[in-house]
């Protein structure tokens, strides 16, 4: 038997639509004492989700990412009159990983004015 390995993943969900968000890009970021180092740029696939983990097994160490989704392009591409510049168009989220051998997961809800996320499981 193996031990399990920490890992990162996420998925976006359209409240608007109250659907799951497809297509939707996200950049994952590690903010280091140098700046911002990208790691890897993905999309969302039919069911809000990226195929694989964002981070796993020695890739997941701790310290400081930003997951930024590209939630205008999103919302431009599905219909919805928008203003321009958009109310929401790059959303950051900033949040710390402590525990290398931990699952985080990290859910957007979006909507053109607003969003919400929180540590999942």
């Amino acid at each position: 038997m193996t031990a399990e390995t920490g890992r990162l993943t996420t998925h976006v969900l359209d409240t608007a639509s109250g659907k799951p968000a497809a297509g939707l890009s996200i950049d994952l970021v590690a903010i280091e004492d140098t700046g911002r180092r990208a790691i890897k740029s993905v999309v969302t696939n039919d069911d809000g989700r990226v195929d694989a983990p964002l981070l796993s097994g020695s890739d997941l160490r701790p310290g400081v990412y930003e997951l930024v989704f590209h939630a205008g392009n999103y919302l431009r591409s599905g219909g919805l009159p928008l203003s321009e510049p958009p109310f929401l168009d790059i959303i950051p989220i900033r949040f710390g990983i402590a525990d290398e051998s931990a699952h985080y997961h990290v859910p957007l809800l979006i909507s053109p004015y607003g969003y919400s996320t929180y540590r999942g499981s």
